[in-house]
């Protein structure tokens, strides 16, 4: 039985333990390696037919991770990403068309969930000190500044040219809600591509892809953990190419006044949401996921029903507080 990591300096993930206790076939080879990048632990087990190819190719996805966050972060001054916030309100820049075609994908999330998954929410997390602060409660006077620069048109995407452009100062993109999930659907092509036959892939244990299944296995078993108790497990998943994808209140919050307020983002309301604790999402890709967890979180239950109803195969646990202190789970 392996265990995932739980906490990386500091911030909470979802644990994760892969059973593999029962592998039996002699002719699969079997690897796993953890890199530190985009501010989680990647960490890849992987089953192959040539033992001495699996180390140099687990090093070449997460040189795959790496360059993703050398192009999305917005943490790193140098990056594509970076260079987007500085200037594409002052003309339109041409960017990297693969970095063009994920901000435009971004978008359609944005839309199809009505604003309750939004990349430029960037200036909300600096408001309420979510990037690289301590967190605070911003005046109402300053939410209300912010508030302008929040919202998909802002953006202007001209696919003929791969320019893109802010129609103001002020507007910035994060990417940090969907981009973990785009690196784990990269490395899973890529060792497709390396013909390894099942692997599971994690960004930091919050998106999760399971590659085929195991030996003598009809997939990976992937325990979600507790939303209020992290010795403990919630549920169960089984994962057979397809993503899981998590997002908590325990991640990344402060209190203040005496309420607990969240990094999951409100982008409509400029406020962190209340009234759920994590959200569980099972979906075909890592990026989907990464994206859905988020706007699911926002949206509800009750206002999730119709979204939901547009995406077939895909699931989604609740992980609700109740009246005595813990939390009922809703599965959809």
């Amino acid at each position: 039985m392996i265990r995932g990591v739980v906490t990386v300096f500091g911030v909470w993930f979802v644990a994760f333990w892969v059973h593999t206790s029962d592998v039996q076939r002699s002719d699969a080879f079997h690897y796993q390696a953890s890199r530190m990048s985009m501010a989680c632990l990647y960490t890849i087990e992987a089953y192959g037919p040539d033992a001495a190819t699996l180390r140099p190719i687990l090093n070449e996805a997460f040189d795959e991770v790496d360059r993703i966050d050398r192009l999305m972060s917005n943490y790193k001054r140098d990056s594509e990403l970076s260079r987007i916030n500085a200037d594409a309100a002052r003309h339109p820049l041409t960017i990297d068309p693969e970095l063009f075609d994920f901000i435009a994908d971004a978008l359609r999330y944005t839309r199809e969930s009505d604003g309750a998954f939004d990349i430029t929410v960037g200036p909300l997390m600096r408001a309420w000190g979510f990037f690289g602060g301590e967190g605070r409660v911003p005046p109402a006077a300053e939410l209300a500044a912010v508030r302008r620069y929040v919202g998909g048109g802002h953006v202007i995407l001209n696919p003929r040219e791969r320019t893109i452009a802010f129609d103001e100062p002020g507007v910035e993109l994060d990417l940090g809600g969907i981009a973990k999930g785009y690196a784990v659907d990269r490395v899973v092509s890529l060792l497709q591509a390396r013909k390894i036959a099942a692997a599971l892939v994690s960004a930091g244990g919050s998106t999760i892809y399971g590659l085929a299944a195991p030996p003598d296995r009809d997939g990976w078993d992937v325990d979600i953990q507790d939303p209020l108790h992290a010795g403990k497990i919630a549920t169960t998943v089984r994962l057979r190419n397809r993503a899981l994808s998590v997002a908590g209140t325990s991640e990344k919050f402060f209190e203040a006044g005496g309420v607990r307020y969240s990094h999951i983002m409100d982008p409509r309301t400029g406020t962190p949401v209340q009234g759920v604790l994590s959200v569980a999402v099972l979906t075909s890709s890592g990026t989907a996921g990464d994206a859905l967890d988020d706007a699911f979180f926002v949206l509800g239950p009750e206002r999730s029903r119709t979204y939901l109803d547009k995406l077939p195969g895909t699931e989604v646990c609740f992980f609700l507080p109740d009246s005595a202190g813990g939390w009922s789970l809703l599965h959809r």
